[in-house]
């Protein structure tokens, strides 16, 4: 049996779907993961999967896991912005959440395997002795980047039925079989903050006092304004700063003083990788020429990897620009997930 994780959205509902033509037999989980009515994961989202479930005569179940998600996903998404980075929420639900509960409530319900509606594929390498994720067919669908994190046992457990298609199939399957999903909108929205700016969501959670000004300097150290709070920036931003005569982007967000240093678009080559965690490989031994991708909507560019002291060193073989702490850095060669960790600096 297989547990489809079901999110109410077109996506999970047709990989039930596929499963269920297959001849697989399948149960529907659904994970409440915030107390609000937010985008994604909402109670409407809930009804929908059951909705689907139903329409595939299938079992349904929703798993409450609204504490693990708070403490694994939103209190470090707010404590990352109060530092001054920029984190990646839906990295580390899937990392700490949804494949850790859905393979251990999987199996507490008699199912062996557990499927999404992610787009990328996993399949086992004989030679190497180790399960791969590789990129999804469709690469403007392409979710590989956000599941780096997968352990090898998760990886053996899990099936992802949409890998080979692209999203208008997804949705010609799923108008073909009626399902009530099948033209509904994509969020395109981090799920807890429900329309609301980054920046307000985190003032709101972190119940932060009204006055958090502090200085918009120069690299040099020139005080040159004054900002509203470091949780508002992040590297590599142009909007809002001080007209100098020549663009100004945000280069560096200095936490510890409070100050947000501005200067020239900051492109640089080098920087380093914080826990990373390997998939092809076991471990990183000796230096690898790969590609490095930075952020979701980045096309991997050719770099090489070394080992540092339990972190990675990534050296690209030229300058990129907005290289962001606390956004994920994931390896690639060709299609295949090498493994990936968080960016230092």
């Amino acid at each position: 049996m297989i547990a489809v994780a079901m999110s109410g959205g077109v996506d999970s509902s047709t990989a039930a779907v596929l499963l269920k033509e297959q001849g697989e037999e399948i149960v529907g989980l659904s994970m409440q993961l915030w107390k609000d009515n937010g985008r994604c994961c909402s109670l409407d989202d809930l009804w929908d999967a059951r909705r689907v479930a139903v329409h595939l005569k299938s079992p349904f179940y929703v798993l409450n896991l609204e504490n693990d998600f708070e403490n694994t996903v939103v209190r470090p998404f707010v404590r990352s912005y109060l530092e001054g980075e920029t984190p990646s929420p839906c990295i580390l639900c899937n990392n700490y959440v949804k494949f850790h509960h859905l393979v251990d409530k999987a199996a507490g319900i008699g199912a062996d395997r557990v499927a999404t509606g992610h787009y990328a594929r996993v399949r086992h390498d004989d030679a190497l002795g180790r399960w791969l994720l590789l990129r999804g067919r469709d690469r403007n669908k392409d979710q590989s980047y956000f599941l780096f994190g997968m352990t090898q046992q998760q990886l053996s457990k899990t099936v992802f039925p949409l890998g080979e298609l692209t999203k208008p199939e997804v949705r010609d399957i799923a108008r073909r079989v009626g399902l009530p999903t099948s033209d509904k909108a994509e969020s395109q929205e981090i799920c807890f903050v429900q329309g609301r700016s980054y920046a307000d969501f985190v003032e709101q959670y972190a119940a932060m006092k009204p006055n958090k000004a502090g200085e918009i300097v120069t690299e040099t150290g020139t005080v040159v304004g004054t900002h509203a709070g470091i949780h508002r920036y992040t590297v590599g931003q142009r909007k809002g700063l001080i007209a100098a005569g020549r663009p100004q982007y945000v280069v560096r967000i200095r936490a510890d003083l409070n100050q947000i240093v501005i200067g020239n678009d900051p492109q640089r080559s080098r920087f380093t990788v914080r826990v990373p965690n390997w998939i092809a490989i076991k471990e990183l031994s000796e230096p690898m020429r790969c590609d490095v991708q930075i952020r979701n909507r980045f096309e991997p560019r050719p770099a090489t990897i070394s080992p540092s002291e339990g972190e990675v060193t990534v050296e690209f073989d030229s300058p990129q620009r907005a290289i962001t702490p606390g956004q994920a850095a994931v390896f690639y060669r060709d299609d295949m997930v090498l493994g990936g960790g968080w960016i230092k600096i």
